[in-house]
């Protein structure tokens, strides 16, 4: 009997994990990888978005993604929600499920295989308009007890209707019982003698002399956690002290969050604080500013310049996702004209915390931006007004058939207005659709 536990990924609580995997819940052991793949498909999605309020499909090139490609399966609701088209099946998943030859919609899909299990799941995402994740187990078409974890992703061809659903599935299959009591017996005997591991590797390796860095930054894992998040009583630079300082202190900020255990909201918002401190100090000091950016190989972009400021405390190869957000709270802070040191005040007043912040400062952006022309409207007013077919012109495929619209006339008689290719791919999808 399945059992199923699934969440929206993207309207939790303020519940950032600063890990970069918050936004699904921690799984069982026994599928930690699997969760990160489920992560890093979400941050991929994130990463499509933009300012748009859904990714485009056009931007969706699964076939092209050798990390998750494999494990993915895209689904077209153009044709109908009942029973979608499959229009991508990965490698992976097409062998799981034992699929040969060719799929062309759900209802196709062989019973008990692990793909059957998304039609539990796809219409949540139509309701909700947002990822939805989600884990189970069951035992499949092999009679194996199969536990999956899985997220799906909506994409839209107009920002405006979710007609594509994009999903990434990674799955394990059990052992039996005895062979999970033995091996859990030798994994207790080996963590019982396994030395104590430490990290003492330098947090920071992209500045201008990462390798004369020096272990300050290099915290103690095992150090108290209170005096691992009691930044309050780190000393800022005076008014006149180098742009650099500003810079180490942020970085400072940026290395205890990475390295805190608890991933305390008071640990990052004070790194972000310390962050918007750097960029106001920056914004009067130029020419230091650009110095720094020329020794830490980091380019300004001038539609967004909050960015430059966090790759250079964060570090560039942190997280695109959380780079984006913590400079969307930069640009709000220097909107709002908040003083040095009080962002960090500023956020955990906030209803919903960063992420509320993050959330509320997007939709402004949107609604100050002019409406987009209806596509839909567009195209429909241009067949109406097409002219009419020589119905003999129409080409059609080796059976004689073609997919066209017709227009009613004002005589009462019908048109053909448009046709579509004859090697089209939507055609055999519209030809099923209509024999069902």
């Amino acid at each position: 009997m399945d059992t199923l536990r699934g969440h929206d990924a993207a309207n939790d609580e303020d519940d950032f994990d600063y890990a970069g995997d918050a936004l699904i819940e921690t799984p069982p052991a026994v599928i930690s990888d699997e969760r990160r793949m489920q992560v890093r498909a979400y941050n991929y999605w994130a990463s499509l978005l933009g300012d748009r309020t859904l990714p485009s499909i056009e931007d969706l090139n699964p076939d092209q993604l050798e990390d998750f490609g494999p494990h993915a399966v895209l689904l077209d609701f153009s044709v109908g929600f009942d029973n979608p088209a499959i229009v991508y099946l990965g490698t992976a998943l097409r062998q799981e499920c034992e699929i040969e030859g060719t799929i062309d919609y759900i209802d196709d899909v062989p019973a008990r295989s692990l793909l059957s299990r998304l039609t539990d799941h796809y219409l949540q995402i139509i309701a909700n308009a947002a990822p939805i994740g989600f884990e189970a187990e069951f035992v499949n078409q092999r009679g194996a007890e199969i536990m999956y974890r899985g997220i799906l992703m909506p994409f839209s061809s107009d920002d405006e209707t979710i007609d594509f659903v994009f999903g990434v599935i990674n799955w394990k299959e059990l052992a039996s019982r005895s062979l999970s009591d033995a091996l859990e017996l030798e994994v207790d005997e080996a963590m019982r003698s396994a030395p104590a591991a430490r990290d003492a590797a330098p947090i920071w390796a992209d500045g201008p002399a990462a390798d004369q860095q020096s272990n300050s930054l290099a915290f103690d894992i095992e150090e108290d956690e209170d005096d691992a998040l009691d930044l309050a009583g780190m000393e800022c630079p005076t008014e006149d002290a180098p742009l650099a300082d500003w810079l180490a202190l942020a970085r400072d900020g940026a290395a205890r969050v990475r390295i805190s255990e608890a991933r305390s909201h008071a640990a990052l918002y004070r790194a972000v604080s310390l962050s918007y401190d750097f960029a106001q100090v920056a914004q009067v000091r130029p020419d230091d500013y650009a110095e720094l950016l020329h020794d830490y190989g980091i380019k300004a972009q001038a539609r967004s310049p909050m960015t430059a400021v966090i790759k250079l405390v964060f570090g560039a190869t942190y997280d695109k996702t959380r780079i984006t957000e913590y400079a969307t709270a930069l640009d709000h802070a220097l909107a709002a004209r908040l003083s040095v040191g009080s962002l960090a005040a500023y956020l955990s007043a906030y209803a919903g915390g960063l992420k509320a912040l993050v959330r509320d400062e997007r939709a402004l952006r949107r609604s100050q931006k002019p409406a987009k022309p209806d596509r839909r409207r567009i195209a429909r007013d241009a067949v109406k007004a097409a002219a009419a077919l020589d119905p003999v012109a129409v080409a059609t495929d080796a059976d004689g058939l073609a997919v066209v619209i017709a227009r009613r006339e004002a005589d009462g008689t019908l048109a053909i207005v448009a046709a579509l290719p004859e090697d089209s791919d939507l055609n055999q999808r519209v030809i099923s659709a209509v024999a069902r």
